[in-house]
């Protein structure tokens, strides 16, 4: 699917599921500028402990600087509706499937009976495995279907996710992303996946496995600049931006203008998908340390606080920010940084 009409799918899409979910939670509108802006915040301590046990009172939330009252607040565990999307590859060995299979199955067993999860795969192309379910038996057999093989086409998957995950029957909506690598094959553009997430509630976390880090910190040599040779005209990745400060020739960025495909994981990256949602990225060293990732999302997904406030009624199609802060200024808070406002 070409770029802009995939940017218009999925927007049309994202439109749909928050007309049809404002009559399934009354008050919680999905789409951002209609009727209230729904925020969930992770307050931790300066040693990364989570805080649980404040009040409204507590936080203070700003939307273009300008205080706003909030209506809507709860420090208890609420559902989620969770999305996971996960890199199939041809990077992802048998070992790497069998880790990664294990550490969404040890998230799985983490979760609420209320919570709800689908999967999506991605190699080439993204591909739906297993759509809404709270039945952990139907989401493990799709995960012993899936096969490794072919390109990272990541940002495609996430696009594809995103709308679905909008349209999960929990007020808290999530994915959590899992790949080794940059993505090399998709159709989708950085800067437009950015207005997709930014057009969405949902928060977006990635788990990103570098096995460099451990080479590197055992023999940290230099590395020799990796040729990327040039796509196959109207397929792969369609970034035409020149790698900065190279000093090589002939090669061609990765996602954001960061790093080059196939060179790897490219944690820059994948924090510009997660930070601006509330979310976040992790990177971890190798596929065993998947199951404490994932079980640190799990966790936390558990002890955040929701506030909503009315909308100041911007519709102006524009991106605007939110800023939450706590009395405490020990404490440290992670929200979404802003949204982007329904058009009259």
């Amino acid at each position: 699917m070409r770029t802009s009409s995939r940017l218009a799918f999925q927007s049309a899409a994202l439109v749909a599921v928050a007309v049809a979910g404002g009559t399934a939670q009354e008050g919680f509108r999905f789409k951002s500028g209609v009727e209230l802006i729904n925020v969930t915040a992770t307050v931790t301590d300066d040693d990364g402990r989570f805080v649980s046990g404040l009040a409204k009172d507590d936080f203070r939330v700003f939307d273009d600087s300008e205080a706003v009252d909030v209506t809507h607040f709860s420090n208890e565990r609420v559902p989620v509706s969770l999305g996971i999307v996960l890199d199939t590859s041809g990077s992802m060995t048998p070992d790497k499937m069998g880790s990664a299979r294990g550490a969404i199955e040890r998230f799985m067993d983490l979760l609420g009976p209320e919570d709800e999860m689908f999967l999506y795969r991605f190699a080439n192309v993204p591909e739906l495995a297993q759509t809404w379910t709270k039945d952990k038996k139907a989401l493990s057999r799709a995960l012993n279907n899936l096969y490794a093989g072919g390109g990272t086409a990541m940002y495609d998957g996430i696009a594809d996710a995103l709308p679905l995950a909008a349209s999960g029957g929990n007020r808290k909506k999530a994915i959590v992303v899992i790949s080794d690598g940059n993505d090399t094959s998709s159709s989708t553009t950085p800067r437009d996946l950015k207005e997709m997430i930014r057009q969405s509630e949902v928060m977006v976390y990635a788990i990103g496995v570098d096995g460099r880090l451990n080479t590197y910190s055992r023999n940290p040599q230099p590395r020799t600049p990796f040729p990327v040779p040039s796509p196959i005209p109207g397929r792969g990745p369609r970034w035409p931006f020149p790698i900065p400060g190279t000093g090589g020739g002939g090669g061609r960025t990765g996602p954001f203008g960061m790093g080059r495909a196939g060179e790897g994981l490219d944690a820059n990256a994948l924090r510009q998908i997660t930070d601006d949602t509330g979310g976040r990225t992790e990177v971890v060293h190798d596929f065993a340390d998947l199951h404490g990732a994932t079980a640190r999302i799990a966790d936390e997904l558990s002890k955040q606080y929701y506030l909503g406030y009315a909308s100041p009624g911007h519709n102006d199609g524009r991106w605007h920010t939110i800023r939450v802060e706590v009395k405490d200024r020990r404490l440290n808070v992670r929200a979404r940084r802003g949204y982007t406002a329904a058009q009259s």
